[in-house]
């Protein structure tokens, strides 16, 4: 999903959830469902994984963000900002450290395509 192959990582990753829904790292590979649809631009598939993701783990913040992001890419700007607003205050050192900061496993073009999403959600620039 981060190399480039976002479409091999969904298969991947619907296979490790088929193969163990009640895994206890069910969250992050939500969240990385969310983020893979992001990166393919299925923005409303992308909407659907993190609305799932935070349906069963509402206090985990990087779903918001990609929500927050798919939203702004579909012009939906009132359910962006809100879901902004949610990524920011349920943990503002991971907003800071993902998305100002540059995490290393994420190439700069997809870095660049979630700042574009966040943008239009309502995040000011840099």
């Amino acid at each position: 999903m981060c190399s480039g192959q976002p479409k091999k990582g969904l298969a991947a990753l619907e296979m490790c959830i088929r193969l163990d829904p009640r895994d206890p790292n069910l969250a992050p590979r939500l969240n990385d469902m969310a983020t893979a649809f992001y990166f393919c631009r299925e923005y409303e598939a992308a909407i659907e994984a993190a609305k799932r993701a935070i349906r069963s783990y509402p206090n985990h913040p990087l779903a918001y963000r990609w929500l927050a992001a798919a939203l702004g890419q579909t012009g939906r700007t009132a359910e962006a900002k809100e879901a902004l607003e949610k990524a920011i205050a349920i943990a503002p050192a991971s907003f800071d450290m993902y998305v100002r900061g540059r995490v290393p496993w994420m190439r700069p073009e997809d870095r660049s395509h979630m700042i574009e999403g966040l943008r239009k959600a309502g995040m000011p620039e840099e």
